[in-house]
C-alpha cells in the first residue's frame, strides 16, 4: 500500500497549509506537521520550507508530488484489480458532491450500496467540486460528482483524476403555475423577453450560463431579483414576481404555484454533470457499480422530471 504520509504530502499540495491538510486527512494538525517531518527524515530530502507563518514546498518536493501521480494511479488499478479477482468489495466507499447532485444522485446511490453491500459502511459528503477533488487526493472519498468546468481542477487535464460523463443537465424555465405559458409544452427565452428574471449573484457560476443562455439567444433579460439557493428562487416564482432558469436536476416537488417548462430555441443550454475518480480507480467493483447506478438514476430524471 502507498506511504499514508505521501498522502499527507500530496493533500498539503492540493490544499496548500497544515490547517486544511489536517481538516481533510482527519488527522490533528501536529500529527500532519509530524508526518511531514519523518517522510523528510526518511528520504532524506528537503520537501517543505518555512514561509512566513506556513509551509511551502520545495522543488524537491513539487517534483515527488508530481511524479508520485503514476504511483497513486497504478496503485488505485493494483487495488481494483485485486477487489475484483477475489469478488470482494472495499470495507469504507465515499462518495461526495455538490447539493444538488447529493441530492437526487448520491441519495439513492448510498441506500443502494448499503442494501446490496451491507458489509461496505457508504458515507456521503457535500461539498463544493473544489473540496471534492482535495477529498479525492486526501483519499477520503473515492468517488465525486460535479459540475464539469466548475471549481479550480478541470478533471480533463489533471492526471490525478478520469472523469465519466454522467448526464448533460438541461435548464428548463420556473414559472408560476397560473402563467399563460405554465400550460404550454416547451417556451423560448424570446417568448418571455419581457418578464421579471431571477438568477444568481454576477460572479457566481450559474449566473454565467444564465447570461450566456441570453446571449445565445439574442435577448437581454431583465433581472429583478438574485438568489444563491434553487428553494429561494422558487419561493419568489411561487409568488408571483419573477421567473427562472432550473437545472433538470433539481427537483420542483412540494414547491407551491411553480411549473417547469421545457426551453427550446436558441439559448437552450445544459450544464455537464461527470463523475470522477482517481487514476486507476475506475475498475474498482463499488466504483462501477455506482457509475451504472448514476447512469440510470440521472436518465430517469431527464425523462420524467417535466411530469412533476
Amino acid at each position: 500500500m502507498i506511504d499514508p504520509r505521501l498522502i499527507t504530502l500530496r493533500t498539503f499540495a492540493a490544499c496548500g497549509t497544515v490547517s486544511a491538510t489536517a481538516e481533510l486527512t482527519g488527522y490533528s494538525p501536529s500529527a500532519v506537521s509530524g508526518q511531514l517531518r519523518e517522510l523528510q527524515h526518511s528520504l532524506g530530502m528537503t520537501l517543505l520550507v518555512k514561509d512566513g507563518r506556513g509551509l511551502r514546498l520545495t522543488a524537491t518536493g513539487q517534483n515527488l508530488v508530481r511524479l508520485s501521480d503514476r504511483l497513486i494511479a497504478e496503485w488505485e488499478d493494483i487495488r481494483a484489480s485485486s477487489l475484483t479477482a477475489g469478488d470482494q468489495t472495499p470495507t469504507h466507499f465515499g462518495i461526495g458532491g455538490f447539493s444538488t447532485a447529493s441530492a437526487n444522485l448520491l441519495a439513492p446511490l448510498a441506500a443502494h450500496l448499503q442494501r446490496s453491500h451491507p458489509t461496505s459502511t457508504v458515507h456521503v459528503t457535500e461539498a463544493s467540486p473544489t473540496r471534492c477533488f482535495e477529498l479525492l487526493v486526501a483519499e477520503r472519498i473515492d468517488l465525486a460528482v460535479v459540475v464539469s468546468m466548475q471549481g479550480d481542477v478541470q478533471v480533463e487535464d489533471d492526471p490525478r483524476f478520469e472523469k465519466v460523463d454522467l448526464l448533460d443537465d438541461p435548464l428548463d424555465v420556473m414559472v408560476p403555475s397560473d402563467h399563460p405559458v405554465a400550460a404550454l409544452e416547451s417556451v423560448t427565452l424570446a417568448d418571455l423577453a419581457a418578464e421579471d428574471w431571477i438568477t444568481a449573484a454576477p460572479g457566481s457560476p450559474y449566473h454565467a450560463l444564465f447570461i450566456a443562455a441570453f446571449t445565445a439567444a439574442g435577448v437581454t433579460p431583465r433581472i429583478s431579483h438574485e438568489s444563491v439557493e434553487w428553494e429561494t428562487q422558487a419561493a419568489l416564482v411561487g409568488v408571483g414576481v419573477g421567473v427562472s432558469l432550473l437545472p433538470r436536476l433539481v427537483s420542483l416537488a412540494g414547491e407551491d404555484n411553480v411549473t417547469r417548462v421545457r426551453l427550446t430555441g436558441p439559448g437552450r443550454l445544459s450544464r455537464k454533470i461527470v463523475a470522477a475518480v482517481r487514476t486507476g480507480s475506475r475498475n474498482s467493483p463499488l466504483i462501477k457499480e455506482s457509475l451504472r447506478h448514476l447512469r440510470a438514476t440521472s436518465q430517469h430524471i431527464l425523462t420524467t422530471r417535466l411530469g412533476e
